[in-house]
């Protein structure tokens, strides 16, 4: 059960104009949503703050979904558990919302994100680094949202299936070939944030490498890989 008090971001990308291909490209995945719930522990009652469509919002029972808040209207300890996933890097103020979480929860926060230290490390940079760097500048660092949780923090890195259905960049590692379809791309929205050069160059360079066989003598191992541990992390905090 969902029950939804307001919905919508603080967010610096216009999802309507750039999900086109979110339907199909932006499916929550049933093994990364097996991770979160563990994360949960047996919480009864969740909070899931920055939940927009297709979100992993049937991870557990009861969940209340709400935009991110410097007052979120709850009383103190009202929940068992809260998460955020694929949310905190639209935050207007990554601080105050996340206390603002930790108080209104008794046990775990959960946080789904991108650990900005680790995102240039994947092949993608190789062909398109003006995404990677604004994923980077976009996502806070994990100490920051530690800090910002209190309490004893943990940060686990999130197995990526190779055939993954939440197409985030990370999801392609293995299969470089759906990344040239622009539907694909416009699902994740840092290709947003670059000109029609950088994508049409990205295009063209991966396409010849693909033809040619230079991806495959490089970043080929990847596509036997069952998982892929990159910069997707849970940082989980407990009072």
């Amino acid at each position: 059960m969902t029950t939804r008090t307001h919905d919508g971001s603080a967010g610096d990308v216009d999802h309507g104009a750039t999900s086109t291909g979110d339907a199909f490209f932006r499916r929550p995945d049933e093994r990364i949503a097996r991770f979160i719930a563990g994360s949960l522990g047996e919480a009864r009652s969740v909070l899931h703050v920055g939940a927009g469509a297709g979100s992993y919002e049937n991870v557990v029972g009861a969940v209340t979904a709400v935009g991110p808040s410097e007052d979120l209207p709850f009383a103190d300890g009202a929940f068992d558990a809260a998460m955020t996933l694929f949310s905190v890097h639209q935050w207007s103020d990554v601080t105050a919302g996340l206390r603002e979480m930790r108080r209104v929860t008794r046990g775990p926060v959960t946080v789904l994100t991108c650990d900005p230290a680790l995102v240039r490390d994947f092949w993608l940079y190789a062909y398109a680094p003006e995404v990677l760097d604004t994923e980077a500048r976009r996502f806070p660092p994990v100490a920051e949202i530690a800090a910002a949780l209190g309490g004893t923090a943990t940060v686990a890195a999130v197995p990526i299936p190779l055939d993954c259905t939440d197409g985030f960049n990370e999801a392609y590692y293995g299969r470089p070939e759906l990344l040239l379809v622009p539907a694909a791309r416009q699902a994740c929205s840092a290709w947003s944030f670059v000109d029609d050069r950088t994508r049409e160059r990205f295009d063209r360079t991966l396409r010849h490498d693909l033809v040619s066989g230079a991806w495959d003598a490089r970043f080929g191992h990847l596509r036997a890989q069952a998982t892929y541990r990159g910069s997707l992390v849970v940082v989980r905090a407990v009072p």
